[in-house]
């Protein structure tokens, strides 16, 4: 099943529907869930940032990752994105090939 990813991406609430719509449009993501709301810490141009975000949670196929990661970078309102790309290590079987048939298809 090393074929398969989960992409973690956070970003402003406003901006996570038409990212996720986008991202299974282009099929370049089998499915993306948006958590809609967490709060995030971190260090920022030397001080500490306090923002509310939502998280896309992305299912793709692994020969999709690359190119999801530079549409991302293109069009991801911040200036470095935190997009992270975990292997799938397990899972049901025919949900895997869903995944993989629908990042696979050529319109």
């Amino acid at each position: 099943m090393d074929n398969v990813r989960v992409i973690f991406v956070s970003l402003p609430r406003e901006d996570a529907r038409d990212m996720a719509r986008t991202l299974v449009e282009e099929r370049l993501a089998a499915c993306a869930n948006i958590i809609p709301k967490m709060e995030s810490f971190y260090w920022w141009e030397g001080k500490i940032e306090n923002d509310e975000e939502a998280l896309l949670m992305i299912k793709t196929s692994y020969q999709k990752v690359e190119d999801l990661i530079r549409y991302m970078q293109e069009n991801h309102p911040y200036e470095v994105p935190d997009i992270i790309s975990v292997p799938i290590m397990e899972g049901l079987p025919d949900y895997i090939n869903w995944m993989l048939e629908e990042t696979g298809k050529v319109d």
